[in-house]
């Protein structure tokens, strides 16, 4: 089992690590989508589970363009980004907070943490100041509109080298942004809409827990 102790910062994905919120925004593009008809609707969803990680615009602008045919507009956009958004907020607030993160804190109180998600930022903000585990992140909550790419290649050019920070996602594309910037990564499959994700990672020879809650166990330390 990975060593987690070796580790001076850890970034976590939101979405399917941090908070039991996959199935929430899975549902919250369908209600989102589903004026526009069923088969619209499922088309979105099965786009929105085949790109997970990424944000709600690229998705939306996708079933603009791809599945509806649209020409761009900014209203329809705009009002389909809303419609999502008041969606997503009320499921948040009751989505829940990943049983062992307390205790994973208080294991590795030197750790710096920080959040980089495809989830709105300011949505992402005021959900884990409600939730109060806001202050467990250091190093900041980061999301959309920047990308994990820009949001990583700004935490790099900030702080510390690659060797010393690991990734913990639920999605191919944490891992391969993980891999662009060198970073070690661990895969959480409890609560990812990843099909075959475990299969995939295992022949990649990326560690792989169903929650964090294993980490605890196999880095014991102090507790809170």
């Amino acid at each position: 089992m990975l060593d987690f102790s070796q580790y001076k910062t850890v970034l976590f994905d939101c979405d399917g690590v941090i908070l039991d919120s996959n199935r929430i925004k899975t549902q919250a593009f369908y209600q989102t989508a589903l004026p526009y008809g069923e088969e619209f609707a499922t088309r979105l969803v099965e786009y929105h589970v085949g790109h997970g990680g990424i944000s709600r615009y690229v998705k939306l602008k996708y079933f603009l363009t791809d599945i509806l045919n649209q020409p761009p507009s900014e209203n329809l956009f705009n009002d389909l980004v809303h419609t999502y958004a008041a969606h997503v907020m009320e499921g948040l607030l009751q989505a829940q907070v990943e049983p062992s993160l307390e205790t994973l804190r208080c294991t590795f109180p030197d750790a710096s943490w920080g959040v980089v998600s495809g989830g709105d930022q300011n949505e992402l903000r005021q959900v884990f100041r409600e939730k109060g585990i806001a202050d467990w992140f250091q190093i900041g909550i980061y999301g959309s509109p920047d990308t994990k790419e820009m949001i990583l290649s700004q935490l790099l050019r900030a702080g510390s080298p690659a060797s010393s920070i690991l990734f913990i996602g639920d999605s191919r594309y944490d891992y391969e942004v993980a891999q662009a910037y060198d970073l070690d990564f661990v895969f959480v499959s409890q609560w990812s809409e990843f099909e075959g994700g475990l299969d995939f990672f295992r022949d990649q020879s990326i560690p792989c827990i169903r929650a964090l809650e294993q980490l605890v166990r196999a880095n014991p330390g102090p507790f809170c």
